[in-house]
């Protein structure tokens, strides 16, 4: 069912294009618990989609990479400002998370951090994280009631990411619930939230910046090596880093760094659950991790979908789209597309160490905004990941269903488990 409208728009349409979700409707229950048929009814009726809200989406690969890394495109508007902001907000301080610019101040940000999160970088951290991880599945193997989520897809990432900036651990509950409510409002800066979601964005928001605040000046002054003292040390530089920046990029570490990862492990651990062949298939075979945390990322990422800003007209498949408009790559469905990936639809931990490999997945977008995490991601991830195949002989979901959480993002609320 293509849901077809007869919405008017502001624009024309080009010939062709026909308005509708076809399949892929956020809104649609049945969406959320299993968006990959949508996403196929999407990439072989309506590759390049514009929707009865009025957003474009690309839905197959090839079109999801020249989006991404080939047209010229952004977070922004070709006014520097983002999309539905007017002027006289961004006169009062646009948002200063990297995440949200494009160059030249995305890379002068990214730059200040991008060294804690090189390869070389990342693999110094792989004694703590496998620490940490050996003591929380000691923890799970004991626990009358696992939780593949509260007991390690959770407090992994969120330990490290703490850590990585020089953020006291002990208040990592805290900053999970500031995390999950603050990405809301990403829906609710769109029109998208209902009162009680921004209530709760509000409150996280208030309770990040003040937590922040408060931290910040606690630790000027002090000579350390982690992000935090970096940041800081940036900050005081002044012609490096505002005060405002500080605050953002401090806060945006925090989110990004670990609630994506904790989708990662928690649909990962599910997956190859639901898959006991290759599950069986990585515990006799260990090195075979990191091409399972591959597929892992390409069969069930935590991330559906991203955005980006057009800089000129550009032409996808045929279709004219013209500068400043939104277009959705989605790359949840680009990553199951049959023209670049054989047999999409099966979970193959094998498929990233065949000759000749398939192209790269798209679960960590692509070009200058490619994660920043993904190396902490995918490291993380092969730790819990093989730690638990490596534990537990055999794993049985109490629920059929996943529990989805109150997030952006296809993170797990709760894994339920049997342990054997």
């Amino acid at each position: 069912m293509t849901n077809v409208t007869e919405t008017r728009f502001e624009f024309p349409v080009p010939p062709g294009v026909k308005p509708g979700w076809y399949g892929a409707d956020n809104e649609n229950p049945v969406h959320l618990e299993n968006p990959y048929p949508g996403f196929r009814e999407l990439r072989e009726t309506q590759p390049v989609n514009l929707t009865p809200q009025g957003n474009w989406r690309v839905s197959g690969y090839d079109n999801c990479v020249r989006l991404l890394k080939q047209v010229p495109a952004g977070m922004r508007r070709t006014d520097g400002l983002l999309p539905g902001e007017s002027p006289g907000v961004a006169e009062l301080g646009p948002p200063a998370f990297m995440l949200l610019q494009d160059p030249p101040d995305h890379t002068r940000l990214r730059k200040l951090v991008s060294r804690g999160f090189t390869p070389r970088a990342v693999e110094s951290w792989r004694p703590r994280i496998e620490a940490i991880a050996k003591d929380l599945i000691a923890t799970l193997a004991t626990q009358p009631e696992p939780d593949l989520i509260a007991d390690l897809a959770l407090p992994l990432p969120a330990s490290l990411i703490c850590e990585l900036l020089g953020v006291p651990v002990e208040d990592r509950d805290a900053f999970t619930e500031w995390t999950t409510d603050a990405t809301h409002g990403l829906i609710t800066s769109r029109g998208g939230g209902t009162p009680e979601i921004e209530a709760r964005v509000d409150r996280a928001r208030a309770g990040l910046v003040g937590y922040f605040n408060t931290l910040i000046e606690k630790r000027r002054g002090e000579e350390s090596d982690d992000l935090l003292g970096v940041l800081i040390a940036a900050e005081e530089d002044g012609d490096r880093l505002s005060p405002g920046e500080l605050l953002a990029n401090c806060i945006g570490l925090l989110i990004a760094g670990f609630e994506t990862t904790i989708g990662l492990i928690g649909n990962g651990l599910t997956t190859l659950i639901q898959h006991p062949d290759e599950f069986a298939k990585l515990r006799e075979n260990p090195s075979l991790i990191e091409s399972a945390v591959e597929e892992c990322l390409r069969y069930s990422g935590p991330i559906l979908a991203t955005v980006r800003v057009l800089h000129e007209d550009s032409n996808f498949a045929g279709i004219p789209i013209p500068a400043n408009s939104e277009v959705v790559a989605m790359i949840g469905s680009a990553n199951r597309d049959p023209a670049r990936y054989p047999d999409p639809e099966r979970f193959d931990i094998e498929r990233f160490t065949r000759d000749p490999a398939p192209p790269p997945h798209l679960a960590f977008g692509g070009g200058v905004h490619f994660c920043l995490g993904a190396h902490l991601a995918r490291l993380e991830s092969q730790v819990a990941i093989g730690s638990v195949v490596e534990a537990f002989e055999e794993i049985t979901l109490l629920d059929s269903k996943t529990q989805w959480g109150r997030s952006l993002f296809r993170v797990p609320a709760r894994i339920p488990v049997a342990l054997g």
